[in-house]
């Protein structure tokens, strides 16, 4: 595959130089010159010579065209070899050359950038990808910086994918990043706890940690999709999604699994899930009691190091 990628970018370095403008107007030149001497010179050798010459250059140009119009039915690749996993990105590429051609001169080095709208459907795309592509670990990677609970909730479209990523044989961790004030506020509890719910109840591992405790490139809204690409949010979307930035990696991969997993470890319970069953059985029975207590869910969340 990496032999292949070099080999067409030589043969794109080599038509991109046959089908300059230098080239083009060297053309141009030579073929005003090459009749004009044939019609000065009388040796009939020369003027054989001269056509030749002139049927050579013909074809060139002819060539050139032919390549000129292929080239612009051809979008600019990069070899696939330095990507965390080529054949992942080769499928993810494929189906973003389809749809988001205005990002291709991004995707084409491995990242690209989404806005509004269009970022969940480009979640939903790489989730889907992920679930087709055969051989490619089948886990997804995610933390939440939760300000708003049932924002999240909302994601009707993205949540089903989850479902039926989960119901292939895929696994989907989440981690909720969550401010101390948050998680000590009643409301906020209840909220967070119908989406930890509502998660549940189509598979996926839900862990929670306290922002605070976190260093500042621990608190970051990604989404790793196997270990073919990080869906990075700069800018949490609105309840319909007319606001919001994201950006997609194909390379840095292996440094956002080891950001996450060194949140949430792989060997043993991992910490977010205990502290998750710590505030998850203080906060429930202080709201079915009706009798919450902020300092009691502080101990909570504090009994898990």
């Amino acid at each position: 595959m990496g032999a292949d990628s070099n080999d067409k970018d030589l043969t794109y370095r080599i038509g991109d130089a046959v089908t300059s403008q230098v080239a083009n107007t060297l053309y141009a030149i030579i073929g005003l010159a090459i009749p004009t001497y044939s019609w000065i010179s009388g040796s009939g050798q020369v003027k054989n010579i001269l056509l030749i010459a002139e049927t050579v250059l013909i074809v060139v140009v002819i060539g050139s065209q032919v390549w000129l119009r292929g080239a612009y039915l051809r979008l600019r690749r990069a070899s696939a070899r330095s990507m965390s996993n080529p054949p992942y990105y080769e499928l993810m590429r494929r189906q973003f050359e389809r749809d988001v051609t205005a990002n291709y001169e991004d995707i084409a080095i491995g990242r690209m950038r989404s806005f509004a709208s269009d970022v969940p459907r480009i979640s939903i795309q790489l989730l889907r990808g992920l679930a087709e592509l055969v051989g490619s670990p089948k886990i997804v990677r995610a933390t939440d910086l939760t300000t708003n609970p049932q924002l999240l909730g909302s994601r009707s479209e993205y949540l089903t994918e989850n479902r039926r990523f989960i119901a292939s044989g895929g696994v989907i961790k989440r981690l909720f990043i969550v401010r101390r004030t948050d998680l000590e506020n009643a409301e906020f509890a209840r909220a967070l706890l119908a989406l930890i719910d509502q998660h549940r109840s189509f598979g996926v591992q839900c862990g929670i940690e306290v922002r605070e405790r976190l260093r500042p490139e621990q608190a970051v809204d990604f989404v790793v999709f196997g270990t073919g690409a990080v869906l990075i949010e700069e800018e949490q979307g609105d309840a319909g999604y007319t606001s919001g930035r994201s950006s997609v990696d194909f390379r840095t991969v292996g440094r956002w699994i080891d950001v996450f997993d060194e949140i949430w470890p792989v060997n043993g319970v991992p910490t977010p899930v205990l502290r998750l069953q710590q505030f998850e059985a203080t906060a429930r029975q202080l709201l079915t009691e009706n009798s919450w207590d902020a300092l009691r869910v502080g101990k909570a969340l504090d009994s898990v190091d």
